[in-house]
């Protein structure tokens, strides 16, 4: 696997948890796995047990008019034999920060040439260590010219002749355009470069649609998802045509949660363990959590409301924003964790200070509190504009907290509407992005509230899921069959 992020090295989002957990749930069904990343100024080397890798032959790699050198480190993820690389150049990623520069907020200004140096000097090095192996798969547009490379200069020469590739789109809002002249750098012929060509998408060059054209088989993060972005533009990002394309080459996984660091009967993180069949800690947890955000003198028979979520629209804070200075009206309280786009953050601030004894507001990620806001919440909202796969709704059921989503992408395939005449169902959906069906999602779960007989039941069909990684993992490994040997 090659990847820009892998737990617990380097995260800036979900891919790192996913890089930093199939791979174990591979290891352990028999598959001989190993990570590749870049070697980031944030990684403690020493700590995590990286010591240098002497690679056999050149460490040198075409870069435009350039050859550049690469250094290696090798460790392995914790508690496991999966063995993790470093890519390492000091020009591209001796800095602060994994995408962006942490002190102005921007992306680096040489963003293509880090990751297209990255995805050179990864293939070479896989050529030097691992020339015959079964499957390359990579991970979003900074990895993307993979399997283009391995296509076009490998399998000519009888390198990685019978390796398949497999490149998964964790996000497609997050393509990797650049301008046309980046073409000749990576290493392809600015000839190349004209409408429907691989390379091209409306006047830049396109890494994600590279990978699409090029690999093997794409994956994408639920089987919703896989759907929806072929299905329209405002799900595939002008790529749905690309995408249908290769649409029998396109397979929708639905990520898995760690289900032992997401565990309410061990984890540390949380004021007192519980479990389906014995849930009074969760009241526990419930007083700590309105305590640490300032609700000390709460009354515990009010149900407590969460988010823990980036700020941002394509989370659906603009259907928040229209609705919760009326929903706090109600006897309810409303916590959120999280930071993001400033102006809603402010407009939150003030809606939070007109209910002083409801709403608590905290701007800023801490993952403890978020494992103590799962456990302590009763209601999960997640009202997302598109969603490829999300984790918080299935760590929320895991954690016997309620979630009320957008039927979108995973959160379509995770959450299933609550049926009072089957009893059937783990949360409540809306379909419709407008503000009126997230209110009305939101007082159905507040209507079963006080019927605490049925409330139970619903939090104990989220609680007993399978959301692990196993069954995720044996989906990879059927894709990963498919395309070994495929030439």
């Amino acid at each position: 696997m090659v990847a820009a992020e892998c737990v617990p090295f380097a995260k800036a989002g979900g891919l790192g948890d996913v890089i930093g957990a199939l791979p174990a749930e591979l290891e352990a069904m028999g598959v001989e796995c190993s990570v590749v990343i870049p070697r980031y100024r944030s990684i403690e080397l020493q700590k995590h047990g990286f010591v240098p890798f002497e690679v056999p032959g050149e460490r040198r790699v075409p870069f435009g008019w350039e050859e550049l050198l690469y250094d290696v480190h090798a460790g392995r993820l914790p508690g496991t034999n999966v063995n993790v690389f470093l890519i390492g150049n000091d020009r591209f990623f001796d800095r602060d920060g994994i995408y962006f520069d942490p002190h102005t907020g921007r992306d680096y200004g040489d963003q293509a040439d880090r990751w297209i140096f990255f995805n050179r000097a990864s293939t070479e090095f896989l050529k030097q260590v691992f020339p015959g192996v079964d499957v390359i798969h990579t991970h979003d547009h900074q990895t993307a010219l993979i399997p283009a490379y391995i296509r076009r200069f490998y399998r000519r020469d009888g390198v990685f002749a019978n390796t398949g590739t497999a490149y998964t789109i964790h996000n497609l809002g997050y393509q990797g355009m650049f301008p046309r002249e980046v073409i000749w750098r990576a290493g392809f012929d600015d000839a190349e470069f004209y409408p429907t060509s691989p390379f091209e998408f409306y006047g830049v060059f396109n890494f994600m649609k590279v990978g699409i054209v090029y690999a093997d088989v794409i994956t994408t993060v639920s089987p919703t998802y896989a759907r929806e972005i072929q299905e329209s533009r405002e799900y595939g990002y002008s790529l749905e045509g690309v995408l249908r394309e290769r649409s029998h080459d396109l397979v929708g996984i639905l990520n898995g949660i760690d289900v032992k660091i997401w565990d309410t009967q061990n984890d540390p993180l949380i004021s007192a363990p519980y479990n389906a069949s014995r849930l009074t800690g969760k009241r526990e947890n419930k007083r700590a959590l309105l305590e640490e955000f300032g609700l000390a003198n709460a009354n515990l028979k009010w149900p407590v409301l969460a988010m823990i979520s980036r700020i941002d629209v394509q989370k659906g804070f603009d259907l928040l924003a229209a609705i919760l200075d009326d929903l706090l009206t109600k006897d309810l309280y409303f916590i959120l964790l999280g930071s993001g786009n400033k102006e809603t953050e402010s407009y939150l601030r003030t809606v939070a200070g007109r209910h002083p004894h409801k709403a608590s507001i905290r701007f800023a990620f801490e993952n403890g509190l978020s494992h103590l806001m799962e456990a302590g919440s009763d209601i999960f909202l997640m009202p997302s504009k598109y969603e490829p796969c999300g984790l918080n709704q299935m760590y929320s059921m895991r954690y016997g907290t309620v979630p009320v989503v957008r039927a979108t992408g995973g959160l379509n395939d995770t959450v299933s509407e609550y049926d009072p005449a089957t009893g059937q169902g783990t949360g409540f959906r809306f379909h419709d992005y407008d503000p009126v069906h997230f209110r009305n999602a939101i007082d159905r779960a507040l209507s079963f509230w006080p019927d605490r007989k049925t409330w139970r039941r619903i939090v104990q069909k989220g609680m007993r899921q399978d959301f692990s990684w196993s069954r995720s993992a044996k989906k990879y490994l059927e894709v990963y069959e498919r395309v070994r040997g495929r030439q």
